[in-house]
């Protein structure tokens, strides 16, 4: 069977909302929204995230008739943003990219987090990132079997940078090292674009993360050797994915929408319809074929269910690779 180091995302059909206690508010009653909407993200601009968020809130801001305003919050392994939910009052007007880095972050600490499925209120699921390895066009590395012959070769010195210490390309590729029997040195930066930086530079051998790279392979300044993905990119069907490769990992770290704990529930059903529909616009489609982001839109019941059995992954995986942030 196939070893998915991110999960494939539950197929269920969860169409009665109100089941869920989800039912349609009495919008002229509630007023929601009646005042800007703030959307945290909590990576660098210019990403593909940002990117897919920016052009959802700017959809959004004409179905809501409000603002929907993007702050970057990047750092912290991509937590600020979670972080900042928990101080946030539950009235709908602060809402938080939610990705796997937040619920598996409590795991990975004996300080004081959160609980990944209680403290927030989820949305809905939106969409999760191509990822892949790119090394500079001037390297000799030509393929992945030069890519592991390399790090065989060095041990402890090549090193590859992702967005953060426990993100999911992170444990990714702690576990891809741990099957191949390689020891390479992981740098981690705030966001993808950092890392692209670094490689242009020559300050580090690879880059193993989301699809912020693209632009550079496109170019002809990185070369990618291989992606993460169920099947071939359609921008790179040249490049064959890790289970081609033999490595039987699939990435795509879904991610979606959550606000503070204790939304009321009619303000989750408003959230939820003009974000749903903002996602499958033209404008957002073209964001995530751009990037190579594949939809994994669910609902507000069915992306709840997601994260609850997610965290018992989450959980799982970080005690197997016994991965900590504590010094």
């Amino acid at each position: 069977m196939a070893r998915h180091a991110q999960g494939p995302l539950p197929r269920r059909t969860l169409l009665a909302l109100g089941a869920a206690g989800l039912g349609r508010p009495a919008l002229a009653q509630s007023g929601f929204p009646n005042r800007p909407i703030r959307l945290l993200v909590p990576w660098p601009p210019g990403g593909s995230a940002d990117a897919q968020l920016r052009s959802l809130a700017d959809v959004a801001t004409k179905l809501l008739g409000q603002p929907v305003l993007v702050e970057n919050r990047s750092g912290a392994r991509g937590l600020l943003a979670a972080q900042a939910l928990l101080q946030a009052a539950p009235d709908g007007y602060t809402l938080a990219q939610h990705h796997l880095s937040v619920l598996r972050h409590p795991f990975m600490t004996k300080a004081r987090s959160w609980d990944p499925v209680a403290d927030f209120t989820p949305v809905l699921g939106l969409t999760g990132w191509l990822f892949g390895v790119v090394v500079r066009a001037d390297s000799p590395i030509q393929d992945w079997a030069g890519y592991v012959a390399t790090a065989k070769a060095r041990p402890g010195r090549m090193t590859y940078s992702t967005s953060g210490i426990g993100t999911s390309n992170h444990i990714a590729m702690e576990d891809i090292c741990s099957r191949l029997g390689l020891e390479m040195v992981h740098v981690p930066f705030r966001g993808t674009t950092e890392g692209v930086t670094a490689l242009l530079g020559g300050q580090i051998d690879s880059i193993a993360d989301s699809s912020a790279w693209v632009p550079q392979v496109e170019s002809g300044a990185f070369r990618l050797i291989c992606v993460w993905s169920p099947e071939r990119a359609a921008r790179f069907p040249a490049v064959p994915t890790l289970r081609e490769l033999g490595v039987d990992v699939v990435v795509t770290s879904p991610y979606g929408i959550a606000g503070p704990r204790g939304m009321d529930p009619g303000v989750v059903r408003v959230l939820h319809d003009a974000l749903k529909e903002a996602l499958m616009s033209p404008e957002n489609t073209a964001i995530r074929e751009r990037w190579d982001m594949p939809l994994a839109y669910l609902d507000t019941a069915a992306y709840r269910d997601f994260i609850a059995e997610r965290v018992a992954y989450e959980r799982e995986m970080v005690g197997k690779l016994r991965l900590s942030i504590d010094s």
